[in-house]
C-alpha cells in the first residue's frame, strides 16, 4: 500500500503556526501510559509506544493480549549476525502493527560493564562495536517495516540498583569511546527515529546532571554534532523538573497525563524562562517522528488511515524465533565429539534440573511479552526424539529463591466458598463501592476497581491438608496490614507512589515468612490482608499482594539422588540449569555470580553417574561454572523465548548449528571480574575500569577466563589460511560515519571438518604500547560466513577508521596516534589465528609487508 507524499519540515513549520503555546505544551506530554496526544489541527494521530526488547509488549488495552516471544538480546548478540538481526527487526515491526504499536521502545545498547546487572540480558553485549552493530541492524528491521526504534538508555544506565538517582561518573574520553560509541554507530548506520533518555545522571568531570537535564549530552552532543532530528523521550517517570529538562534538550515527557510540563511549561515561557522556539523545536520533531510512522495526515482531516495490520503470528514467525535462538546458542565444549546425538543408538534420555522443569524464557521487568506460546524443553525434545527413546524428567531441586504461588485449591472465600480469594474494595470511609472473587496466590498491580477506591481488603480461608511443616510467605507493598486468624502478622507504611514502579518492587516485594504445622487433621486458617491503594501517576492506581506457599516434601537432596538414579539409567542425560525470575530482572542487580539453589552439587553427580551428559546453562548473563572443565558437552542456551523446546532439540540432534560466539567474558572465579558489582557509592557509580571494559579489562590483566569473548565451537572445524589488508583511499582524519571508511581485511579460511558450519571471523586491533592508555586488543570487525565440509570461503571484513582512533579531551576532538598497529584474526579474543600490521603516519594507513 503506497503512502501520499509527506510534507517537509518548512511546511510542518508552517502548520505549527496555527496551535497556540498551550496546545503545542500539551503535545510534549503523554496523554496516558503508551499514547502521546492527538491534534487535528495538525493532521497529528495519536503516536502508540510499547515495550521491548523481547517483542513487543502491547498496550494493555486487551489484558488477555499475547505476542511473540522472542530470545532475550544477549542471545540475539550471540549470533554476531547482522542479517538475522535485521530479520527479527522486521518481524518486531510486523508484530508491533499486529498491536497497533507505532515505536517499540528498543533496542537496548547499554554496555555489560558489570555481569552482575539486573538488565544484563537486555543489553547486547560487553563490547560497544558487537552491541552498535546488531542494535542498527535490528533498527533497519523494524524501521524499513514504518515502524519506529526507540533507542536507550542514553546514557552510562548500565546497572539497577537506585538507577533513578545515581550519577555515572566517567571521564570524556571513556564516555566517548565506549558508552557513547554505540548510540553513535546506531544513529550513523540506522537513523533510528526516537532516543530514550535515562533515569540516571552522567558526570563527565566537565557537566554533571540527570539526563533528562543534560544539555551537554543531549543538545550538544546529541541533536547538534551528531545531527539528531527526532525527539528524545524521557525515561518513564524519569522527568523531575520543569525549565532544566525543557531547555535541557528532552522533547517528550512519559507517561501521561500529568508530570512536570503542562501549565508549569506554559508560565515558563511566559516568564522568559524557557524560550518559545525550544518548545517549537519539540513538536516539530514529535511531528517528524509521525511522519516516519504513518501517523501524521493532512491538517484537518481524518487521521490517516493505518496500513492493514497482519494476520496473527503462525509458524513462520516462529520458524524465525526458533532460528534465533538455536543459531545463537553456544557450544562451549563438546569432547569427544557427543554432540549431535544420534538418535538412532539412544534407548533413554533423562532430562534433569530445575530450568527442564520450568524454563526461564524471557526476563523479568518492562521487557516481559505474554506469550503467543511456550514450547518448553521437554515439550521440544519429546517432539524431536524417536517414539522409541523413553525421555523422564527430573527437577533435582527448586532454584527459585522465592516459593510458588498459593494453589487456587486451598483458597476459599470466605463468603460463599467458592475457590479463591475475595477482594473488597472500600471508599475513604471504609463503604463497600466493589470487589470481585479471584482463583489466585497472585495479586501483584491489581488495579480493577474505580476511582472512588481508597482501600483494598483481601479474605481468604486457607485450608492445608498435608501432614507436616508448611511455609507461608506473604509480600505486600505501600501501606498494609496482614492478620492470621485475627493476629497480626505484619504491617508496613510505605506512602511512595511510583518510585515502587520504577524499582519494581511492586512485583518483588519483601516476604515474610510463617511456619505452619499441619498434623493428621486438615487446618483451616483465616487470612485478611488490608491494602491503601497506591497512586503512580501515569502507571495508575493498585495494589499489590503475594501469597506464596512451600508444603512439605522431599528435601533438595533427596530430589537430586533421585534425578542422579534416573542419570545413571538413561542412555543420556540433559541437564538443564541456570537463573530465574528471581536471579535476572529490571529492578535489581545480581548480588554474586553463583548458581542459584543447589544445581552445582545437581550438575556434579549427574556428571559422575553418566559420561554421556550435556549440560545446558539457561540463562541470560554469566554465572560460574566450577565443574565446567568436567562436562562432556556444554551449550548456552541464554533466555530463549517462546521456542526454547524446538531450538534445543534441534542443537542437541543436530538439525541447527550452534554458531552462537560469547558476547561477553565468561568468568571462571568471582574475584576475577573487574568491576564485581553494581552499587553506588555516595549516589555515584565510578567507572574506573576507563575505556578497559569487558575482555578489554581481562587482557589488560593477563587473566584467564573459564571461556573468553567470542568463543564458540559449533559443530565443525576451520582452517585460517592467510589475511590481506588493503587501504582505503581516504584519509583516517577524514570525519566519517560509523563503519565508513577505513581497512578492509580479506581472509581465507577452510571447513576442515566433518560437518557443513558457519564460522564468525573476528579482528582485534592491537594499539601501539607507546602514548596514550589503550586496551591491549579491541574487537574492531568480524563477519559471518558459512563453507561445506572441505570447502575453503573467504571472508571481507571491514575495519572502520574509527577503531584506530582516540579521542582528545583538550581538543574535544578524535585523532589517530601514529605507529605500526597489528590487526589478529581468529575465531575469539583469546584463539588469534593470523596477524597483519598497518603502519599510521600523519592520519594515514599504509599496510606493511
Amino acid at each position: 500500500m503506497s503512502r501520499p507524499a509527506l510534507p517537509d519540515d518548512t511546511e510542518l513549520s508552517h502548520r505549527l503556526r496555527s496551535l497556540d503555546l498551550e496546545s503545542k505544551v500539551r503535545l510534549l506530554t503523554g496523554e496516558n501510559l503508551w499514547r502521546l496526544p492527538a491534534e487535528p489541527r495538525l493532521g497529528l494521530s495519536a503516536v502508540t509506544m510499547s515495550d521491548g526488547p523481547q517483542g513487543v509488549r502491547g498496550t494493555a488495552d486487551d489484558p488477555d493480549e499475547t505476542g511473540l516471544l522472542a530470545p532475550a538480546p544477549s542471545a540475539v548478540a550471540a549470533t554476531w549476525d547482522a542479517d538475522l538481526a535485521e530479520r527479527l527487526g522486521a518481524l518486531f515491526a510486523t508484530e508491533a502493527r499486529r498491536k497497533g504499536v507505532d515505536v517499540v521502545l528498543a533496542p537496548v545498547v547499554n554496555l555489560q560493564r558489570t555481569p552482575v546487572a539486573g538488565r544484563h540480558f537486555e543489553y547486547f553485549s560487553e563490547d560497544p562495536l558487537l552491541t552498535g552493530t546488531l542494535a542498527a541492524a535490528l533498527v533497519r528491521g523494524l524501521q524499513e517495516q514504518g515502524v519506529g526504534a526507540c533507542l536507550k538508555h542514553f546514557v552510562a544506565n548500565d546497572s539497577e540498583t537506585d538507577r533513578t538517582r545515581y550519577r555515572s561518573r566517567l571521564d570524556e574520553r571513556t564516555l566517548r569511546e565506549v558508552y557513547l560509541a554505540p548510540f553513535e554507530q546506531v544513529l550513523a548506520e540506522a537513523t533510528p527515529w526516537s532516543v530514550m533518555a535515562a533515569y540516571s545522571g552522567v558526570d563527565d568531570g566537565n557537566h554533571a546532571a540527570p539526563m533528562t537535564e543534560n544539555a551537554r549530552l543531549l543538545r550538544e552532543v546529541l541533536k547538534e554534532e551528531w545531527g539528531f532530528s527526532g525527539p528524545v523521550v524521557s525515561d518513564w517517570a524519569a522527568t523531575r523538573s520543569t525549565v532544566a529538562s525543557a531547555v535541557g534538550g528532552l522533547d517528550l515527557v512519559m507517561p501521561g497525563p500529568g508530570g512536570p510540563w503542562g501549565e508549569a511549561l506554559v508560565a515558563a515561557v511566559r516568564a522568559g524562562e524557557v524560550d518559545e522556539r525550544i518548545v517549537d523545536d519539540k513538536v516539530l520533531r514529535l511531528l517528524r517522528l509521525a511522519r516516519h510512522t504513518g501517523r501524521l495526515g493532512e491538517p484537518g482531516q481524518n487521521a490517516p488511515a493505518p496500513l492493514p495490520a497482519p494476520a496473527g503470528p503462525g509458524e513462520e514467525d516462529f520458524r524465525v524465533l526458533r532460528e534465533v535462538a538455536a543459531r545463537g546458542t553456544v557450544m562451549l565444549r563438546n569432547a569427544a565429539d557427543l554432540l549431535p546425538l544420534a538418535p538412532d543408538g539412544i534407548r533413554s534420555v533423562a532430562l534433569i534440573g530445575p530450568n527442564a522443569v520450568a524454563p526461564y524464557l524471557q526476563g523479568g521487568g518492562s521487557a516481559f511479552v505474554p506469550a503467543v506460546r511456550t514450547v518448553l524443553f521437554e515439550e521440544g525434545l519429546r517432539a524431536a526424539l524417536p517414539e522409541h527413546v523413553r525421555l523422564s524428567v527430573h527437577r533435582g531441586g527448586d532454584a527459585r529463591l522465592r516459593p510458588p504461588y498459593l494453589s487456587d485449591t486451598l483458597l476459599a472465600d470466605p463468603d460463599t466458598g467458592a475457590t479463591g480469594v475475595r477482594a473488597d474494595h472500600l471508599d475513604a470511609d471504609g463503604n463497600r463501592v466493589g470487589g470481585e472473587v479471584r482463583p489466585s496466590g497472585d495479586w501483584s498491580g491489581y488495579g480493577d476497581f474505580g476511582p472512588a477506591t481508597h482501600r483494598v481488603v483481601l479474605r481468604t480461608e486457607l485450608t492445608l491438608t498435608e501432614p507436616g511443616t508448611h511455609r507461608l510467605e506473604i509480600g505486600c507493598v505501600g501501606r498494609f496490614r496482614v492478620t492470621v486468624d485475627g493476629e497480626e502478622a505484619l504491617s508496613g507504611d510505605d506512602d511512595r507512589g511510583v518510585e515502587l514502579i520504577l524499582d519494581s518492587t511492586h512485583n518483588h516485594p519483601p516476604l515474610r515468612g510463617i511456619d505452619l504445622e499441619v498434623g493428621p487433621q486438615p487446618r483451616t486458617l483465616t487470612l485478611r490482608i488490608d491494602l491503601t491503594v497506591i497512586d503512580a501517576g501515569g502507571y495508575g492506581r493498585f495494589v499489590t499482594a503475594q501469597l506464596r506457599h512451600t508444603p512439605p516434601g522431599p528435601t533438595p537432596y533427596e530430589e537430586i539422588a533421585e534425578a542422579v538414579a534416573a542419570a545413571q539409567a538413561a542412555d543420556v542425560a540433559v541437564v538443564v540449569v541456570g537463573t530465574n525470575e528471581d536471579v535476572e530482572s529490571e529492578g535489581w542487580d545480581r548480588t554474586g555470580l553463583d548458581l542459584p539453589g543447589h544445581q552445582n552439587d545437581l550438575v556434579r553427580k549427574v556428571l559422575a553417574a553418566n559420561p554421556r551428559a550435556i549440560v545446558v546453562v539457561n540463562a541470560g548473563a554469566p554465572v560460574l561454572l566450577p565443574w565446567a572443565d568436567e562436562a562432556p558437552a556444554l551449550v548456552w542456551a541464554w533466555l530463549p523465548g517462546q521456542e526454547a523446546g524446538h531450538a534445543l532439540a534441534d542443537v542437541l540432534l543436530g538439525r541447527t548449528e550452534p554458531s552462537g560466539r560469547l558476547p561477553w567474558t565468561l568468568p571462571a572465579r568471582a574475584e576475577d571480574v573487574s568491576v564485581p558489582d553494581a552499587r553506588p557509592r555516595d549516589g555515584i557509580v565510578d567507572y574506573r575500569d576507563g575505556v578497559h571494559i569487558g575482555h578489554r579489562a581481562w587482557d589488560r590483566d593477563g587473566l584467564v577466563p573459564a571461556f573468553p569473548f567470542g568463543h564458540g565451537l559449533g559443530w565443525t572445524r576451520w582452517t585460517y589460511e592467510s589475511v590481506t589488508v588493503s587501504k582505503s583511499s581516504v584519509s583516517a582524519n577524514r570525519p566519517i560515519p560509523a563503519g565508513g571508511d577505513g581497512l578492509n581485511l580479506t581472509v581465507e579460511l577452510a571447513n576442515t571438518g566433518p560437518r557443513d558450519g558457519r564460522e564468525v571471523v573476528q579482528v582485534y586491533l592491537e594499539p601501539p604500547r607507546d602514548g596514550v592508555d589503550r586496551p591491549v586488543r579491541l574487537l574492531a570487525g568480524f563477519t559471518t560466513v558459512q563453507a561445506a565440509t572441505s570447502a575453503r570461503t573467504t571472508a571481507d571484513v571491514h575495519v572502520p577508521a574509527r577503531a584506530f582512533r582516540v579521542w582528545d579531551t583538550d581538543k574535544r576532538a578524535w585523532y589517530t596516534p601514529p605507529g605500526r598497529y597489528r590487526l589478529h584474526v581468529g575465531r575469539s579474543s583469546r584463539d588469534l589465528r593470523l596477524t597483519a600490521e598497518v603502519s599510521v603516519e600523519d592520519g594515514r594507513f599504509q599496510p606493511v609487508g
